[in-house]
C-alpha cells in the first residue's frame, strides 16, 4: 500500500495528503478481511486479530535518459542565452550570430528538400 508520494529530479507531486482515509468499523465484532486506520498504522483483520499492513513511499521520477536529455536540452539553453548575452554586447559576434542563424535555417531547408519533407 502507498503511504505518501515524492517528487524528484523535474517531478513535483502536489496537493498529497500522507494520511489514509477513514473507515468506520466494527470494532467488537469484524469480518475477516475488514480493514481500518489505528494511529498511523492500517491494519486488516485476519479473522483472529489485527495485523499491520505493510506501507511503503512510492517515488516518481524520470529514468536516467530522460534526465539526460533533459541536462543536455538546459545545457544547450544556457550555451544559447550566453550566446546572445555576448553577441548583444559585441556587434562583430552578433553578426556571426545572424550567419550562423541563417546558416542553420540554411541547412535545415536543403534538408527538408533531400528527404522529401513539405516545406512550409
Amino acid at each position: 500500500m502507498i503511504k505518501g508520494l515524492m517528487g524528484e529530479k523535474g517531478i513535483v507531486v502536489g496537493s498529497g495528503n500522507t494520511s489514509v482515509p477513514y473507515i468506520n468499523q466494527n470494532h467488537v465484532n469484524p469480518m475477516q478481511g475488514v480493514v481500518r486506520v489505528w494511529g498511523n498504522d492500517m491494519q486488516v483483520f485476519d479473522g483472529i486479530g489485527w495485523m499491520n499492513m505493510s506501507t511503503s513511499y512510492a517515488t516518481v521520477s524520470l529514468d536516467q535518459e530522460t534526465q539526460d536529455l533533459l541536462m543536455w536540452a538546459k545545457a544547450q539553453r544556457v550555451m544559447a542565452m550566453n550566446r546572445l548575452t555576448l553577441a548583444q554586447n559585441n556587434p562583430a559576434l552578433m553578426k556571426a550570430l545572424e550567419k550562423l542563424k541563417k546558416a542553420e535555417d540554411n541547412f535545415e531547408l536543403l534538408q527538408r528538400i533531400v528527404t522529401g519533407e513539405a516545406i512550409e
